[in-house]
């Protein structure tokens, strides 16, 4: 069975992180989101994937390649508009041909446990399955209303509470289904949907079912969603330093995985779980507390304080910082004293919506230099390639390009 990924958008409420790339590939536990779901397929024997890109879509192609480093063969086909989840999907068809029996559709945005494609796979009945799972809040979600596992309705981001049955984004077709999509009309919004084309399929009595998992699935809409989904995926790692050079007086407890080449000072302090990458130079003295990400290349000097945060590739933190429930971009570099200030159930507008994050210290673009002695009140963000003077208090946020001096 082929698996069709969809990897085309930019993922917008992820800014300023998807400025430099697609959401797709945001890092979580120092993979990208795309890694974790492919390695998900790969549990369940499925090695031929059809990769549907666009923004950004060179970042893509040449971490991934054609695949075979990661278990696969990947061939890739380009939604050269984002005009909906329908139209992404059919641009796989030449790719999936008409011989396919069977195909899975998976948005490369959301992370996905294998056991979630295998309830999927095993659920399989009628003419669509779509893979569902239960929450409490089903706020911002598209809803299923269903009949045992009969689907008889889906309802995008309901205003009222009609089902605790959400819709992943996560199908499995059969090759009838271009056909449907074909037919598909655009939305009120512009776009191609495939929930319009299972919708039209269901009110034309075609069999569209649905499979329940109690498996891990994560959508990342927001950035700092992406520090839930850290926590949740380091849950699972193992323990191991033997790469990495660690010096006399350094205490690790719990599940920490250092990469090769890294050093690990003296006097510094890790408590897991925690994923440091390679190449970086820790302490002396540095304490880093759990669900840490830290990506490779990265420099944290004495006295630090890391907790709950991921800082990317190519990061350099100075002495004496306090980085808590953040987000760090590529190659950004910090004066000594920097302190991210945390908050919780903070207000946040983005593109023009108001949203609230749980806990939330700040989010800060690629390639972003921030000088000495400088504060970031909680929740306010700072885009990519920004310059900061020393002794500033960031009470707003920063926006693309700006010098505050």
């Amino acid at each position: 069975m082929k698996a069709v990924i969809l990897a085309a958008g930019e993922g917008k409420r992820c800014r300023p992180l998807t400025l430099t790339r697609s959401k797709v590939m945001l890092p979580v536990a120092n993979k990208p989101i795309l890694e974790h779901i492919i390695n998900a397929l790969v549990k369940n024997d499925i090695k031929e994937i059809v990769l549907v890109v666009g923004y950004k879509k060179e970042r893509i192609m040449d971490y991934f390649e054609d695949g075979i480093n990661f278990g696969v063969k990947i061939e890739y086909v380009e939604q050269k508009a984002q005009i909906g989840t329908a139209h992404a999907i059919l641009q796989a068809r030449d790719l999936i041909g008409k011989d396919e029996d069977k195909f899975i559709v998976v948005n490369g945005d959301n992370i996905i446990g294998s056991d979630g494609i295998a309830d999927l796979i095993n659920g399989e009945e009628g003419d669509a399955t779509l893979l569902t799972c239960k929450k409490d809040n089903v706020s911002g979600y598209g809803v299923i209303v269903a009949k045992g596992k009969k689907v008889v309705e889906i309802i995008e981001k309901p205003k009222t509470l009609i089902s605790h049955l959400i819709n992943t984004g996560i199908y499995l077709f059969k090759s009838d289904i271009f056909s449907m999509i074909e037919r598909t009309a655009i939305s009120t919004t512009g776009e191609y949907a495939i929930t319009d084309t299972l919708q039209m399929m269901i009110d034309e009595g075609m069999s569209v079912t649905t499979a329940i998992t109690n498996a891990e699935w994560l959508d990342a809409v927001y950035s700092w969603n992406l520090l839930e989904a850290n926590t949740i995926i380091l849950g699972d790692s193992e323990t191991d330093v033997s790469k990495a050079k660690i010096e006399d007086s350094v205490s690790i407890k719990g599940s920490v995985c250092i990469g090769r080449n890294t050093t690990i000072r003296a006097g510094s302090y890790i408590v897991g779980p925690v994923i440091i990458g390679d190449n970086c130079d820790i302490g002396p003295n540095v304490v880093i507390l759990p669900s840490t990400s830290i990506g490779n290349n990265v420099s944290i000097a004495s006295f630090s304080y890391i907790k709950n945060s991921i800082l990317m590739q190519d990061v350099r933190v100075s002495t004496h910082s306090n980085i808590s429930s953040s987000v760090v971009g590529s190659n950004v570099t910090t004066g000594p004293n920097f302190i991210t200030e945390e908050g919780e159930k903070l207000h946040i507008i983005l593109e023009n919506e108001l949203n609230e994050a749980e806990k939330l210290g700040t989010v800060i673009g690629d390639d972003t230099d921030i000088g000495g002695n400088v504060l970031v009140r909680a929740g306010k963000m700072i885009s990519s390639n920004c310059r900061i003077g020393s002794g500033k208090t960031i009470a707003e946020d920063v926006p693309t390009n700006a010098l505050i001096n």
